[in-house]
């Protein structure tokens, strides 16, 4: 089984990442995206939790524009660099060489070795790239789990999740081109909390990286509280526990269509579950089993702490 993951690798992306590694599955490759943060930001991240996680699978570097509108960011909510922290931060580390992510999945999928597993966490551009240049390729991808999405409203604004938001365009047509998507929403997501209780957790064990993942969940946690908010919804490491457990989640078929248009509409996705309104061509996550789900999560950081 090849695994892919997708990402612009902030502190929720590195989260669902240590959830993958911390699985039976094992990761084939990383390609980065713009998204939380410009491009360049992405890559230093990647390449400092590289060297703080001791990740050895391969990081090729993505796309660092959306496919028609201007670049868009969470700056303004996770910082410059799109990883808030209380504390300790990703140390610097040597920038990593450059590998280029279109050819890298292109590699991978024609590899002749199945099924192809993708867990994406950020803007589908890359994955939108894929799909228009080489559809041959695409169609060989057996499962696009994509944290992304909301089935009832936003978060960047009222209609639109950030990530549909970023690259509405790329999830169009990555849906027109009929892969598998299994959307892993807002209000899914928003279902499994982390609270101060469990930074106070991660504190409690030994050793630095336990105290900078501490530092780099409250940093993210008091996103929600500075809002007045008790606790942090974690929407990465939601999307990655479906990803390596699915059967904790309920995914129902239905008709997924991105919102392109509008000044307070665009990014939205339609999500249509009448069969008798409209040809279903996607998946979203319905149902989930919080507690579970919080194991698998807390139980990789806990892991990785040990390490």
């Amino acid at each position: 089984m090849g695994i892919w993951v997708d990402t612009d690798m902030g502190f929720d992306d590195i989260a669902a990442i240590l959830v993958v590694a911390h699985s039976n599955l094992v990761i084939d490759g990383v390609s980065l995206v713009s998204g939380n943060a410009p491009l360049s930001h992405v890559r230093d991240n990647a390449a400092s939790a590289a060297a703080v996680f001791s990740w050895t699978f391969p990081i090729h570097t993505g796309r660092e524009l959306p496919v028609l509108c201007k670049l868009e960011t969470a700056q303004s909510i996770l910082g410059q660099n799109g990883i808030p922290t209380t504390g300790r931060s990703l140390p610097s580390a040597d920038p990593l060489p450059f590998s280029d992510a279109f050819a890298a999945l292109c590699d991978w999928l024609g590899d002749g070795k199945g099924p192809k597993r993708i867990l994406a966490l950020g803007p589908l551009t890359n994955i939108a790239a894929l799909a228009l240049a080489r559809p041959d390729l695409a169609a060989r991808i057996d499962e696009l789990t994509w944290m992304g999405g909301g089935v009832t409203s936003g978060n960047h604004t009222a209609s639109a999740e950030f990530n549909a938001f970023a690259d509405p365009e790329a999830l169009a047509i990555v849906l027109a081109h009929g892969l598998p998507l299994r959307m892993i929403d807002l209000d899914i997501c928003r279902k499994v909390l982390a609270w101060p209780e469990d930074v106070a957790r991660l504190r409690q064990a030994a050793g630095e990286k336990a105290q900078l993942l501490a530092d780099l969940l409250e940093g993210y946690v008091n996103i929600a509280i500075s809002r007045g908010r008790p606790a942090m919804a974690l929407y990465d490491p939601t999307a990655a526990a479906i990803f390596v457990a699915p059967e904790i989640a309920v995914l129902r078929h239905a008709r997924i269509d991105a919102e392109l248009q509008g000044r307070h509409t665009r990014g939205r996705t339609v999500v249509e579950t009448r069969a008798s309104h409209g040809e279903f061509n996607a998946h979203f996550a319905a149902e989930i089993d919080v507690e579970k789900a919080r194991a698998i999560i807390f139980d990789a950081l806990l892991r990785e702490t040990g390490r």
